[in-house]
């Protein structure tokens, strides 16, 4: 439960601080022989600050109740 509660206070930190997850991916448009051509592609995946807020205050509760139980 520990563990659990810390994983999801840095999942709720990093979701408030970052806002999203974001990545390159790169697609081939054109390959002709010794020519290649290439395109980048930049995605993002939001997290809504209120599902940072929520993990965030998940871990907490996870670590107090574990703390009031021992």
């Amino acid at each position: 439960m520990r563990i659990l509660g810390i994983a999801l206070i840095v999942l709720g930190l990093v979701a408030l601080l970052y806002g999203g997850i974001s990545w390159t991916e790169r697609k081939k448009v054109v390959d002709a022989g010794p020519i290649e051509v290439t395109r980048e592609d930049h995605e993002r995946l939001p997290i809504p600050p209120i599902v940072g807020g929520l993990l965030l205050t998940a871990g907490v509760v996870l670590l107090v109740v574990r703390q009031r139980r021992a």
